[in-house]
């Protein structure tokens, strides 16, 4: 019963500290969510057929329409890329469950919509970081995100190249 207890605490005190690493034991700094160096994986952004009423800022996603990347900034989605191509995407075509369907890393609850919100007061996401994605990157999914560690600035794939933000 005495272990039980202890290795529940210890879980409990882990998913406290709110901090999830990918392909590595420790978290750079305030990391809420950080990957592997010199990986050649990215984040791969939902492609979406309508764009979503109540996002809030900073939600990124890859519009199906008009086949950009963008990104919800107060009142208006900004384009971090130009027109793409999803033309070699496969999609799934299960019905959605209804809810919420979110994963929420960094806090119990929350009432952003999101698949996947991270919510934290003094952390942040850590993109995956690619040294020269255009070159490492074999087969680039459309809507892939990373940090290029050669260039330091955002990398976003939109299915036919790679836009660069700083």
């Amino acid at each position: 019963m005495k272990n039980i207890i202890l290795l529940t605490g210890f879980l409990v005190i882990n998913f406290t500290s709110a901090q999830v690493g990918i392909g590595k034991e420790t978290i750079d700094g305030d990391g809420i969510l950080d990957f592997a160096l010199n990986t050649t994986n990215g984040i791969m952004l939902p492609i979406v057929e309508t764009l979503p009423g109540d996002a809030v800022a900073g939600t990124i996603l890859m519009d199906k329409n008009d086949q950009t990347v963008k990104m919800k900034d107060h009142s208006a989605w900004v384009a971090l890329s130009d027109t793409g191509s999803i033309n070699n995407v496969t999609f799934n075509v299960n019905t959605e469950v209804s809810g919420p369907n979110r994963v929420i890393i960094g806090s119990s609850a929350t009432s952003v919509p999101g698949v996947l919100v991270l919510e934290s007061a003094d952390k942040a996401l850590i993109l995956p970081k690619v040294a020269d994605p255009h070159i490492n990157v074999k087969s680039p999914y459309p809507g892939m995100i990373c940090y290029d560690t050669v260039s330091k600035t955002m990398a976003v794939f939109d299915g036919l190249k790679w836009s660069y933000w700083k």
